[in-house]
């Protein structure tokens, strides 16, 4: 039995690593026992993916309410937006790499359509993004989120916030479009929350396409 300074946790269930090699009585280990210790492999991808969207959702709203209390909605909103659109052309990139998609094959109403839901998709938790659906239309892009479903509106309820909170969520799909090309840089189509305001968020961003 080793020592417990020459001992090494591995990361692997009640497995220990030493000088004779990784755990076990005969310094062996199985394949499948170290599966069943690494969270990577006995996880699902969409346990995975829940797990680290939730993270940054709640980083984010966290993030928004330390803002609020120290400088104020106003300066907590512009911060905010600054904050997604030096953000989107890093997240267009990696979604670029991870659709095996070019920034140039985005090109027409219906592609941009399936770029946004397939984003979407991908950093939002099931239990999130599933609420929000986009829609190709005539050289636009079309949003509905279902009644109520929007996390930011709920979280800003919940926080207190929602009458003086700009919408960052559509936002970013408009700083997405931007860093794609496909959308120019404008006054953001969204201000104040329209689930707050009018009990309905929807509506369509213009395009810039080519033809």
């Amino acid at each position: 039995m080793p020592t417990t300074s020459s001992r090494t946790w591995t990361g692997l269930w009640a497995d220990w690593e030493d000088e004779s090699g990784p755990g076990g009585q005969n310094g062996a280990m199985s394949a499948d026992r170290a599966d069943a210790g690494n969270p990577l492999v006995r996880l699902s991808r969409e346990q995975i993916r829940d797990l680290a969207a939730k993270g940054w959702l709640t980083h984010d709203g966290m993030w928004y309410d330390q803002t609020a209390r120290a400088l104020g909605v106003e300066r907590a909103n512009e911060l905010n937006r600054a904050a997604i659109r030096a953000m989107a052309p890093f997240e267009v990139g990696r979604l670029c790499e991870a659709l095996g998609v070019q920034p140039s094959e985005v090109r027409d109403a219906a592609a941009v359509a399936r770029f946004v839901a397939e984003g979407i998709q991908l950093v939002t938790p099931a239990s999130v993004g599933g609420h929000l659906h986009v829609r190709a239309g005539e050289r636009v892009l079309q949003w509905e989120w279902e009644p109520g479903e929007c996390f930011a509106y709920k979280g800003m309820q919940r926080f207190g916030y929602l009458d003086g909170y700009e919408c960052g969520v559509i936002y970013r799909v408009e700083c997405w479009l931007e860093a794609l090309g496909v959308r120019p840089r404008g006054e953001p189509a969204v201000g104040v929350c329209l689930m707050h305001r009018t009990g309905r968020c929807a509506g369509e961003l213009p395009l810039s396409l080519p033809g």
